[in-house]
């Protein structure tokens, strides 16, 4: 009996590609790593913020990244992108950018504080949840301390990391952060000082985001447990999606 051949996944990177983003240059590394490594095999497809407005931009993937590069071209593309994978059940990371752009669509579409915006897409906003950091955390390592229990502290095998950060924006805690947990959504990464640096979603199939980006760890031949997970996520949601289809064949 011949073995099955390991599944491909197919995978939406949302980013207005650039080679002068260290996280879009180390991409295909990493899915050269992860195929090599760990034998999980993805099939990426670059989508720019803007088509990613369309309807069903992500639908048909089997895992959504929305990666490092902000200010993005579209705003509404990567929340879009965002809120499909999270209401569909599609695996989703999110990171710097990405992160950001997790938390302003919760807030807005889960639990309706629709007058919210990033200070660096909308400076003269009322309301902003996404603000100018105390400090510029470009190029900054930090401790990143992680909740038990968490899905990022089961990635990463401990209670804390030193992870690489590249961004001036952050959230806003003092006012939104709580009604985003009352709605479901779980912080449970902090760096030193306290400050939110990971989000994840209970119940979801993979819902993770990071304020840090994991696209920098180490030099791309060994990626990051996130990217890793989102990897393996990616795979069973490629196995889960064709399962009816092999189902079918046998009752044929």
């Amino acid at each position: 009996m011949t073995e099955a051949p390991a599944p491909v996944a197919r995978i939406a990177l949302i980013a207005d590609r650039s080679p002068s983003v260290i996280a879009h240059t180390r991409v295909p590394l990493l899915l050269s790593a992860l195929a090599a490594r760990d034998g999980l095999l993805l099939d990426a497809y670059w989508i720019p913020t803007p088509d990613a407005e369309e309807p069903d931009a992500v639908r048909g993937f089997d895992a959504v990244w929305v990666l490092p590069g902000s200010p993005y071209r579209s705003e509404a593309g990567a929340l879009a992108a965002i809120r499909t994978a999270r209401e569909d059940g599609v695996p989703f990371l999110g990171t710097c950018g990405g992160f950001q752009h997790a938390l302003l669509e919760f807030a807005r579409n889960a639990c309706g504080l629709t007058g919210v915006a990033h200070a660096e897409n909308d400076p003269d906003a009322d309301d902003q949840m996404l603000t100018p950091l105390a400090c510029s955390l470009v190029g900054h390592e930090g401790v990143v301390r992680l909740a038990p229990g968490s899905l990022a502290e089961s990635l990463l095998g401990a209670d804390h990391s030193l992870e690489r950060f590249h961004c001036l924006y952050g959230p806003d805690g003092s006012v939104h952060l709580p009604v985003l947990e009352s709605h479901g959504l779980r912080f449970s990464g902090w760096d030193e000082q306290g400050q939110v640096r990971v989000a994840e979603l209970p119940g979801h199939p993979f819902f993770l985001a990071s304020l840090f980006q994991p696209e920098q760890y180490g030099d791309g031949s060994r990626p990051h447990p996130f990217v890793r997970g989102l990897a393996r996520a990616a795979v069973a949601h490629a196995v889960g999606a064709r399962e009816p289809e092999r189902q079918g064949a046998r009752t044929v």
